[in-house]
């Protein structure tokens, strides 16, 4: 589930960004490298603004969440390293953290956080 459903995030991204509010769930929330914004039509509106970017992922790992966090719903916690390439072909590096939920018969993202590494010294 986990590598098919960030693909798509991706692809999404990368060709499709005016149906990135499909992904997430109506209250969703979505911070970027420290920006944020709630509610699935504002986060497409704030990925719309960005420059263009790809991912390139060097590691993926999921793990399942319960309780009463989740209300019982099949969710997963997904983290996400590797590069991106900004349109100007700068690669930085970053990590990403996303909580997915099951709705129906369909994933959606509960939220969603994205931050660029800096080098530390």
């Amino acid at each position: 589930m986990e590598e098919k459903f960030t693909k798509l995030y991706n692809e999404t991204v990368a060709k499709k960004r005016h149906q990135m509010a499909r992904l997430y769930m109506d209250n969703g929330l979505m911070v970027w490298n420290g920006n944020g914004a709630n509610e699935k039509d504002n986060i497409q509106k704030y990925f719309q603004e960005l420059p263009r970017f790809e991912y390139v992922m060097n590691t993926l790992v999921a793990q399942p969440s319960i309780g009463d966090a989740v209300s019982s719903q099949l969710t997963f916690i997904i983290k996400v390293s590797g590069t991106v390439k900004f349109q100007d072909n700068s690669n930085k590096p970053f990590q990403k953290t996303l909580m997915v939920t099951a709705q129906g018969d369909k994933w959606k993202i509960a939220s969603d956080c994205f931050r660029l590494l800096d080098a530390i010294l």
